[in-house]
């Protein structure tokens, strides 16, 4: 893989994707100065004097309410982001034979074309939605390429919403008024994805890794030259770190792969693990008797490099066992993988990446009934406006269900995009699902106004019982940050319940990482190595070699 390339790449993608989502917004009346106001007559809708058709009212109103809620330029960046990560995804799928119909849609096989072979192929493409008579009303036109082409691609992420909700929402949402004009042209977006990175560079899923890096690597370096506390919305940029693929190899065979080898002694798994260190005899370990039993977390697992290579591993075992291959991809996604994530495109690329490796095993893998999605949580800040939860509480009449602790436990992820992992849940994995169950029994048809409260309740309960749930093996590269350059949230929490670990955010992640595993568990972590000798690290010191 040329790195070189995708390292000149990705940054100025990156400014590229936002300012043409940028125009984007500025063609609808929205911009960081000013959000013209928008009125709808008849069939039509008026934005600064100028007409458009009336469905795009409610996207539009959907973008308002982010730009009021997040800020302009951080909805821009979220939006941009999404439509990178969408079209990177269709680029690894078309490469790799991965579409339905067969043909490419932002390239062409004959190299010599610069148009997408989709378009030149347009009157034969069947997908859901997409009306054949127009299609081949604006092919015949001639001059409407630009718009037929933006129909196709739209198709196309429509039909990827049913295997990849969680990057390719439905496009009737507000996203949809924001992809980029001028596809066409020899200096668009994806003309440079396309020209830019060769074609070999996109053999392995880890490209998704890389590519990541290199996109947040500007922002990154912005915010490490300041000199003052990281905020929320830069955590990520400043503390993820695509790990390399030695690295993973050396803690993933020496947690999972250990962990199998000491349970099937005869096992071939070794002669698949080159960086796997031979450990002395070991009579006191966990015991797993089928490959299912095995749940491994990565507590922040950024673009999901730890995740992708235990499942190469878990594919192994399970071969090796004597499962049916085709079955095997979502038998692992099932039953054996989970991450967490602060930066909700990171998870994107994570389950994305999960679900490439699960579709290169089975051909099968996104046909109704074999798709499974991945555990890969990107964590939310969850908050209750005044009165909300007690209207809820009131409406839902369970008994004594929301008693103290579960009042405390609907409070702790105000932060959890700062906190992450690092959020220990005030009640039981047993508690929070008997919970769960509860109020998922509950009709709550009719009563409109809370179903929206009712979501969110249930998104915290689903991030706490992954955050209480024991792990067979706990890997991570985890994010590092000295106390100093901590936030005023996240440094309190850290010395509240990590004070002994509070010198640097990896520190109390690790010993995180340790509490999230089960009695006898397998954990690795790469980690800067002062904890070795520095006097501040004594207590991770000692409590990582036993002496605590």
């Amino acid at each position: 893989m040329n790195r070189t390339k995708l390292k000149n790449y990705a940054p100025q993608a990156r400014r590229d994707f936002i300012q043409a989502v940028t125009d984007r917004a500025a063609l609808y009346g929205l911009t960081d100065k000013k959000i013209e106001p928008i009125t709808e007559n008849g069939d039509v809708a008026i934005i600064a004097g100028r007409a458009f058709p009336r469905s795009i009212a409610t996207k539009r109103k959907a973008l308002e309410e982010r730009i009021a809620q997040y800020g302009f330029a951080q909805t821009m960046d979220a939006i941009a982001y999404t439509w990178f990560n969408r079209l990177v995804a269709i680029r690894y799928m078309e490469l790799h034979g991965y579409l339905d119909h067969g043909y490419r849609v932002l390239s062409h096989p004959d190299a010599s074309k610069s148009i997408p072979e989709i378009l030149e192929q347009a009157e034969h493409i069947e997908l859901p939605g997409l009306e054949k008579h127009k299609v081949i009303e604006l092919k015949l036109e001639g001059s409407k390429e630009a718009e037929l082409y933006r129909m196709l691609l739209l198709a196309q992420c429509n039909v990827l919403h049913n295997a990849m909700p969680f990057l390719f929402e439905w496009i009737g949402d507000e996203t949809e008024l924001l992809l980029p004009d001028n596809l066409l042209h020899t200096d668009s977006l994806i003309r440079k994805l396309v020209g830019e990175i060769d074609e070999n560079d996109w053999q392995e899923v880890e490209i998704l890794g890389w590519l990541y890096q290199f996109y947040i690597s500007e922002r990154k370096d912005e915010v490490m030259t300041r000199k003052s506390a990281v905020p929320t919305e830069d955590i990520p940029a400043v503390t993820q770190l695509f790990t390399p693929h030695w690295i993973v190899r050396y803690l993933v065979e020496n947690s999972l792969g250990r962990l199998w080898l000491l349970n099937r002694p005869g096992s071939k798994l070794r002669q698949h693990m080159p960086y796997y260190i031979e450990g002395e005899a070991d009579t006191d370990f966990l015991k797993i008797t089928k490959p299912e039993d095995i749940r491994l977390l990565d507590p922040a697992c950024g673009s999901g490099h730890m995740l992708t290579y235990a499942f190469d591993l878990l594919f192994l075992i399970y071969e090796e066992e004597g499962y049916v291959p085709n079955e095997i991809p979502a038998l692992i996604l099932k039953h054996n993988l989970y991450g967490l994530e602060i930066c909700p495109r990171a998870a994107q690329l994570a389950e994305l990446a999960l679900v490439f490796k699960a579709r290169g095993k089975s051909h099968r893998f996104f046909q109704p009934g074999t798709l499974v999605q991945p555990h890969v949580l990107a964590l939310q800040d969850i908050r209750f406006d005044e009165g909300e939860l007690r209207d809820y509480i009131a409406a839902l009449d369970i008994g004594d269900l929301f008693n103290q602790p579960m009042l405390q436990l609907l409070h702790q992820f105000e932060e959890a995009t700062t906190f992450g992992s690092l959020i220990q849940p005030c009640l039981d994995e047993q508690n929070i699902t008997f919970a769960r169950h509860m109020i998922e029994a509950k009709d709550l048809a009719g009563q409109l106004f809370l179903l929206e409260t009712q979501g969110k309740v249930l998104r915290v309960l689903e991030q706490a019982e992954m955050l209480c749930q024991r792990y067979h093996v706990v890997v991570a590269n985890p994010p590092y940050m000295r106390n100093s350059a901590m936030n005023a949230p996240l440094k309190n929490l850290v010395e509240r319940q990590y004070k002994p670990y509070k010198s640097d955010l990896f520190s109390a992640f690790i010993q995180r990482g340790l509490l999230l595993a089960v009695p006898n568990g397998l954990a690795g972590f790469m980690s800067p190595f002062v904890w070795m000798f520095v006097t501040s690290f004594e207590n991770l010191r000692n409590r990582l070699t036993g002496s605590a």
